[in-house]
Parts: C-alpha cells; structure tokens; sequence
C-alpha cells in the first residue's frame, strides 16, 4: 500500500455571470476546474509523454463517442463524457477545449477534472483514489428565487422525471433531457454506471439541488459521476430550448452564484480522506482543489 494522503476541497465564491446557451460557442465554457496540488515527478520524462498519449486517444474517440476511458502506459487514467445530445463534432471540439485547459490549468498536477458546459474530462495517476461517486464537487445556484405558490411541486414533478427517465433504461449513454411543466431538467451520468447506481447518484444530485439552492429557478449539480441542472420557465419551456450543440439558440441568461463545495457544507472549510498513491509519491500532504 502506497502512503496515505489527504484530499483537501477547497471553499470559494465567485460571482459569473453564465450564458449558457446564447451562444455558439457556449457548450466549451468552462464550469469548474480540479487540479491535485502534487506534480508528476520527472515529469519531462516517461509521464509527460504518457499523459500526453492518454489525452491525444481520449480526443480521437471524441469524435465518435460520447464517452470513452482509456490507461496509458499503465501508469494514468483518464475518461471524457459529452452531454447525450451533443453532436459528433461538437463533442469533439469540447474535449478539445477541455484538453486545452486541462494543459493550461492544471499543469503538471498528478490528477486533473476539467468540466465545460457540455462536456468534461478527468485524469489521475494510477491508484489515485477518487472521492464517493456521490461527492458534491460543485454548485451552480440562480440568484432568482421563485414566488407564489406552486413551483415547488412542479420542480418535484420534473425532477422525479430525470429518476424515471435514467431508470428506465431507454435513454443512451445515461442521459435524459426534457421540458415538463414549465421547467427544463437535464441529467446524465458517467458513461460505465450500471442503472442502480445512476439512479441513486441522481437521487442525491436532486437532494442537494434542494438541500443547497432551495427555491432558485435554476440550479446545475454536479457530483463525481453524474449531474443534474434544472430551469423554470414562468410562460413555459421555450421551443429552442432543445440542446447545448453549437446550433442551439436558448436565451437563458441567469445572473449566479457559484459555491465551490466539498465533503462538508457550510461548517467545514476542509475534508481529509485517504488515498492510495502510486509508491513513487512523495510522503506528505497534497490538495485537489476545484474552482471556476
């Protein structure tokens, strides 16, 4: 067994303002960022050009798949997912962009995540231990808040609709999207989840949209192995609001607070847990820290 590390999320708060659909290219804006605090070692060796063979094969089977996972010299693991309605170009441009990122970003770090709009993509070095498939990694809240009565049962409604449709079996690839009762809901998990554990990653996705954004019209969730985001729509889901792809034309244009959260809500700032490295690690103390 390797020597034990501790993963440390850091708090922050920012104040973006998203437009998630306006425009074309819209779907590559980047979310959120997971860079580990510790680099390869020898990095300009055996590990640069590993790595960079893992992310030149996960960005070729972008342009045919919507999820692929892939270990390079035995040494890193790494994955991508595209959003379920997402083109084959337009997947492909998005983990283009994430590789880009995840590159300018994270550096040299032992294990990065970048998440874009419409796509995200994830390495580590073999035995980097991820947190709980259910960990909440990042939250998108609208600062509209909803008024009068009613909304509240709709968003159950709808959001009851992501669990029906990701449990029946019938949509691809763990990805469900869909306009019920005026609100937009989106949801999808990560392309090797079996059916049981999809939905329960979804279940607690919806608990935490509730738990963490309350009565906001609009919320994006997104836990280690699937997300959820959800918008209300007072006269009605528009007919454009069909897809994150470049031709997509949605107007949602919502002023939000984004809360970098990890392990413990509120009361913690930090979560230590332990991890299984690789034995060329180096014995001390290193940080995943995620951020926009």
């Amino acid at each position: 067994m390797g020597p034990s590390q501790s993963l440390i999320l850091s708090l922050s708060l920012t104040l973006p303002v998203f437009s998630i659909l306006a425009a074309s290219s819209a779907y590559t804006n980047l979310v959120f960022k997971g860079c580990a605090d510790q680099n390869f070692d020898n990095f300009n060796g055996f590990y640069k050009q590993t790595l960079q063979n893992l992310l030149d094969t996960l960005t070729s089977k972008s342009s045919a798949a919507k999820f692929y996972n892939a270990t390079s010299g035995d040494a890193i693991d790494g994955l991508f997912q595209c959003r379920g309605d997402l083109s084959n170009d337009d997947c492909n441009n998005c983990v283009r962009r994430a590789q880009a990122l995840a590159q300018k970003l994270c550096g040299q770090a032992v294990a990065a995540r970048v998440q874009l709009n419409a796509c995200y993509l994830r390495y580590e070095i073999s035995g980097f231990r991820q947190t709980s498939p259910t960990e909440l990694l990042y939250k998108v809240c609208g600062s509209t808040r909803a008024s009068g009565a009613g909304f509240g049962d709709r968003l159950d409604t709808a959001l009851e609709e992501i669990v029906k449709g990701l449990g029946s079996g019938r949509n691809s690839g763990g990805f469900y999207a869909a306009g019920f009762q005026s609100v937009y809901v989106v949801g999808q998990c990560e392309g090797d989840l079996d059916g049981g554990d999809c939905v329960n990653c979804v279940k607690n996705a919806i608990d935490s949209a509730k738990s963490e954004c309350g009565s906001s019209i609009s919320a994006q969730i997104y836990l280690q192995q699937c997300y959820i985001s959800y918008t209300y729509y007072p006269n009605g889901v528009p007919n454009d609001q069909k897809s994150l792809s470049s031709s997509g034309t949605g107007k949602n244009t919502q002023k939000t607070v984004a809360i970098v959260l990890g392990g413990l809500v509120g009361a913690g700032l930090v979560m230590a847990c332990l991890l299984f490295a690789r034995s060329a690690f180096k014995k001390k103390t290193h940080t995943y820290k995620y951020g926009g």
